[in-house]
């Protein structure tokens, strides 16, 4: 006989052993289906944390500046053949004024950037012309570059500029670029090209070629990250080309530069000695190195051996593994600036952040490029590396305002908020609920030091 309806539908359905057992571990266990796994930074590759680009801004920035003081100390503890620790003291007097600065700046708004603009460049072009007053400027090796204001600080203008320029461009552009007037090569120019070549004339009056190429660059590299049009950009870098050149031919002594650097055994007891020196330097540190401090060219061979020809002092002493590492840590520095440029959603911190690139970059690689002989002697230092407060000042609160855009990146932001107070903060609040949980569980104690102890109840008295 077949079941009826009500059978049918009251008969139970069998249950297969796993589905039974699945009901039985549910009711066991808490419902979890709302919850989603945490996922920590640990978790995530390194470049693709939140603060990836914070972090390696910090560490390459403190690797160098501590390299750059352990080689000032090796390559100018030897003057005029007697030991003498006067370069380096003043280097880490510098650095210990850097250090605050940077701090400060790291920790600064956006805005406080955009608002020192105009002061800082107007504050720059003051002093640039200040050092063309006779009697404020300081003439050294023949080049009137330094304005001195007594004891240890003088101060070259020529450095400031740069970080003055970076600001007051990134700021106008900004502002062009925010009000639909980026739009013809009059509106594009003007007035960042005239200004730029107003601080190029006042820099080539002090006799500094180098110095000169850098904030032409840092003006082309605004350009380009701004979305100037290809053509205009062509026609800009042809026509500093040129200038360029004029200024070369027109000099002199930079001219016998610019002919002898390919081949300074011309001239081996003139204008060829330091690139021959520093190419001897270079060449006998050849793998890993004669040691730190062992370096000969130091006794009085190579000039300038603590300034612009450091980097030959580090070959002779590091060897190539030590000149590497050099060139590692810019090329991290200048990547995370690089992704601190991309990852910035404020068109002013783009290009505060590209200009800053392009500065240190290619000063570094000027510098490097005339020690190695690829490139004239421009008489410019390397950043964070060789001796001289003038650049390492500017070039401090630069990374500083870096690692603050850095943090300032959308997911950085996020990672900070989300983190809450800082480490110290945090350090004081968890001493501080200690400090509670101890006065709860020992009463008589905290009654010694002041503090009323808890009564005891009425039912054991």
């Amino acid at each position: 006989m077949t079941a009826t309806t009500g059978e049918r539908r009251a008969r139970p359905r069998p249950s297969s052993p796993s589905s039974s057992e699945s009901a039985r571990t549910e009711s066991a266990t808490p419902k979890l289906a709302n919850v989603t796994p945490l996922t920590t930074a640990a978790d995530s590759p390194l470049l693709w944390r939140p603060l990836a680009s914070y972090y390696l801004l910090v560490a390459s920035t403190a690797l160098l500046i501590v390299f750059g003081l352990v080689m000032v100390w090796s390559s100018s503890y030897v003057e005029s053949t007697k030991v003498s620790f006067a370069v380096v003291e003043k280097q880490a007097l510098w650095v210990a004024i850097g250090l605050p600065v940077m701090i400060i700046a790291s920790r600064l708004p956006m805005r406080a950037f955009r608002l020192l603009a105009y002061p800082a460049m107007a504050g720059a072009g003051m002093l640039l012309c200040l050092v063309l007053v006779p009697g404020l400027g300081v003439t050294v090796l023949g080049a009137t570059r330094w304005i001195d204001f007594g004891g240890p600080f003088t101060i070259q203008p020529s450095e400031f500029a740069k970080l003055g320029l970076v600001l007051w461009g990134a700021d106008l552009l900004a502002r062009k670029i925010q009000r639909h007037t980026f739009d013809t090569y009059r509106r594009i120019l003007i007035p960042l090209v005239p200004v730029g070549l107003l601080v190029v004339g006042l820099i080539e009056k002090e006799h500094d070629l180098g110095t000169s190429l850098v904030v032409i660059t840092i003006v082309l590299a605004l350009l380009w990250v701004s979305g100037a049009p290809a053509r205009l950009f062509g026609m800009s870098v042809a026509f500093v080309t040129l200038g360029v050149t004029l200024i070369a031919i027109a000099k002199p002594y930079t001219l016998q530069r610019l002919l002898n650097f390919t081949h300074p055994y011309k001239d081996i007891r003139g204008s060829g000695w330091q690139a021959i020196q520093g190419i001897y330097s270079l060449g006998a540190g050849r793998w890993w190195g004669v040691g730190l401090g062992a370096s000969r060219e130091k006794w009085g061979y190579l000039p300038e051996a603590h300034s612009d020809f450091i980097f030959a002092i580090i070959g002779e002493e590091l060897g190539l593994a030590g000149t590497l590492v050099v060139l590692l840590l810019f090329a991290v520095l200048a990547y995370s600036g690089i992704r601190v440029a991309q990852r910035s959603r404020d068109t002013f911190a783009t290009l505060v952040a590209a200009g800053i690139v392009a500065w240190i970059l290619v000063q570094a690689l000027v510098n490097i490029s005339a020690v190695i002989g690829l490139l004239p002697i421009t008489g410019i230092p390397l950043p964070l590396i060789s001796a001289g407060g003038s650049a390492l000042l500017p070039t401090m609160f630069a990374l500083g305002m870096l690692m603050s855009l850095a943090r300032k990146e959308p997911r950085a932001a996020a990672a900070l908020a989300a983190r809450g107070p800082n480490l110290a903060r945090r350090g004081l609040h968890r001493i501080a609920v200690r400090l509670n949980r101890s006065d709860a569980v020992h009463p008589a104690k905290s009654a010694q030091l002041g503090q009323p102890a808890r009564s005891k109840s009425r039912a054991g008295r």
